[in-house]
């Protein structure tokens, strides 16, 4: 009657275990609670979207946001978990000059605050002594680079007169792959991709990302730029694969740390991190692709 599911209930003498238990399957079977995740999902989305279509430059105070945040999550997991101290005030001032100073000066400004922000995480860490030195500084600058100069070219993509429809395309390409992904992969996920990393992530839920990331490059560049169909598919496929691999990378970081989450300030999602994990390296590819494919 109940599948073989019936050693945990006459374990433990609780006849309302078993029926506890089944949605905990089926929560774990779509990996996140769904309700909660699309509420918050159709809460971003329309803050970005409202930003984009009043004035299209606020987008860049979101990214600046977002990156401030996640740095202080990433920060905070590394101190908790790892007793590594990142040096939170130079990356966090750094990371917004990266952004900010991408803007008017592109990725020459954005380059140069990584630079400057570089130089000042080996001076602040220098009063603490050669314990740890290398360990500390190796994380600061990762976290310099990982999230703020990554997310500078995002907030590159939308100085140009069709800013909109540039940002549009690298955030509609993601949603796409990370949504044909989850779909694909809940309706027939069988096959693991990376077991020992992400061990939801199947090869069918990648061929969905595929399918979904290469119609959305497409349509959008289509459409919103006035490029070509196969330079849509180019984007479409590269999106999936950074987007993929960014997935992947922050799942191996967490598994390395020993958690679940970056955070928990988005219900259904975990913490920003969380959700800036397939964007950040899917922002350089977007900005580099766009500049060759549509120069502004």
């Amino acid at each position: 009657m109940n599948g073989g599911k019936a050693e945990p209930a006459a374990a433990d003498g609780k006849p309302g275990d078993e029926a506890k238990a089944e949605p905990e399957k089926k929560a774990s079977r779509a990996g996140r609670n769904l309700p909660a995740a699309i509420g918050v999902g159709l809460l971003l989305g329309a803050a970005i979207i409202v930003s984009l279509l009043t004035v299209r430059f606020i987008f860049i105070g979101v990214i600046a946001a977002a990156i401030a945040v996640g740095t202080f999550e990433f920060s905070g997991v590394l101190r908790r978990v790892a007793d590594t101290k990142v040096a939170l005030i130079p990356v966090l001032v750094g990371g917004q000059a990266m952004i900010w100073l991408a803007w008017p000066f592109g990725r020459e400004g954005a380059l140069t605050a990584f630079v400057l922000t570089v130089l000042a995480c080996l001076l602040w860490r220098l009063p603490g002594g050669a314990k740890g030195y290398v360990r500390d500084v190796s994380a600061s600058v990762f976290a310099a680079a990982y999230l703020p100069l990554f997310g500078a070219f995002a907030a590159m993509l939308v100085p140009p007169h069709d800013g909109v429809g540039r940002v549009l395309t690298f955030l509609i390409g993601v949603v796409a792959s990370d949504t044909g992904g989850y779909i694909a992969g809940v309706l027939g996920g069988k096959h693991p991709m990376a077991p020992t990393i992400s061990p939801k992530k199947s090869w069918e839920g990648f061929a969905g990302s595929m399918i979904a990331g290469i119609v959305a490059g497409v349509l959008t560049i289509s459409l919103m730029l006035d490029g070509h169909a196969w330079q849509g598919v180019i984007f479409g496929a590269a999106i999936v694969l950074t987007a993929t691999l960014g997935d992947l990378v922050e799942s191996l970081i967490k598994r390395d740390l020993g958690i679940k989450d970056m955070g928990t300030l988005l219900p259904g999602h975990g913490g920003i991190m969380d959700r800036l994990d397939s964007l950040l390296p899917s922002a350089v590819v977007s900005w580099l692709l766009l500049s060759a494919f549509v120069p502004a």
